[in-house]
């Protein structure tokens, strides 16, 4: 009978806690959807540029799957090889074809090496090492030499997303531990205004959150012995910024919440879908109107940065739209933080 009393109060609670019974029945169902989008996407051809290469050629690889460009000058067609937007350029020096693959990414290098060997396999042969003969197939990389790992392709996007990850968390659980202890309750009835209440809470979480992001970044590339070709400087100026997104983040829902379970309900919702839109999985093999969710993103704009720094040596000006718009995720949390205090008192 004290089983079944017992039993009946958890009911109970889970009944009138609506917040927890969509974490337990909505939630799964939205990162499974996601999931299957994700995974049931297009099919995605790499982007290989041309010049000067003969119509024939062009037509075999489109037929194989790849999206052909073709250029008319080599600079130009090296300019959109630097910046992302072919993932091989073939061209021809003298009768000597050559391969340029962009590098940045081993998967997308391997899938367009192996389509050209495939396509073009009666007219030339693949050789990554030096030689005279024009039947052979030069091949140099843009970024990394060919020396990149899996671990250096996606380690960019872990190192932001554990920062984004654990300084949300502890956000929303110390912001959340200040008004359950009745702390901030205490703070309210002082002269003290909303908007220094808030900037006292983010410089205070802020020189951890800076701490914990040099921390993630210093260990990554110099200890585990992540690939790096940009600035230091830049990593770690994208790191807080994400990291700052995400302090200022939690700090906001945890005005939604009612108990520390409650934090952690956010992490499907929030968290998650993240995931999926940062770079770990090839964005390119979504449907169109999928992609789009990403420019809601805060994490995609930071992992953006951090692979074109790391991977692709990138400087301030190649990056400064993802390093503004983090800024403005941050500015807008700020604000809606300073008006969710507004409910507890009016000045």
């Amino acid at each position: 009978m004290r089983a079944r009393a017992l039993a009946l109060r958890i009911i109970r609670q889970f009944a009138r806690d609506r917040r927890t019974l969509a974490l337990l029945f909505l939630a799964p169902l939205l990162v499974l959807t996601l999931m299957y989008f994700v995974f049931n996407g297009q099919e995605v051809k790499p982007d290989i540029g041309t010049v000067n290469y003969p119509e024939a050629w062009q037509e075999k690889l489109d037929q194989a799957g790849a999206h052909v460009h073709s250029y008319s000058s080599s600079a130009e067609a090296e300019v959109a090889l630097r910046d992302g937007k072919l993932d091989a350029l073939l061209t021809t020096e003298g009768n000597q074809p050559s391969l340029r693959l962009e590098g940045s990414d081993p998967s997308k290098s391997k899938a367009a090496l192996l389509l050209i060997q495939q396509a073009l396999q009666q007219e030339i042969r693949i050789d990554q090492t030096s030689s005279a003969f024009s039947a052979k197939l030069l091949v140099s990389y843009e970024h990394g030499e060919g020396k990149l790992t899996s671990f250096d392709s996606f380690g960019p996007v872990l190192v932001g997303f554990f920062s984004f990850f654990f300084v949300f968390l502890l956000a929303g659980v110390a912001f959340l531990r200040e008004k359950t202890t009745g702390t901030m309750e205490r703070l309210m009835a002082t002269p003290i205004r909303r908007y220094e209440i808030v900037s006292g809470y983010l410089i205070g979480f802020g020189v951890f959150t800076i701490l914990q992001a040099t921390l993630i970044a210093l260990y990554s590339i110099h200890v585990l012995g992540l690939y790096m070709d940009g600035s230091i400087w830049l990593v770690l100026l994208t790191n807080f910024l994400l990291s700052l997104v995400a302090l200022t983040l939690g700090t906001l829902l945890s005005s939604f919440a009612g108990t520390e379970f409650q934090i952690i309900q956010f992490i499907p919702i929030v968290i998650v879908p993240q995931v999926f839109f940062s770079g770990l999985f090839n964005l390119d093999a979504m449907n169109p109107w999928l992609q789009k969710l990403s420019y809601v993103m805060p994490l995609y704009y930071g992992a953006d940065a951090m692979r074109g720094i790391m991977l692709r040596g990138e400087r301030f000006a190649d990056i400064q739209l993802n390093i503004y718009v983090l800024l403005a995720f941050s500015i807008a949390f700020i604000l809606l933080n300073i008006a969710s205090l507004k409910k507890q008192r009016a000045f």
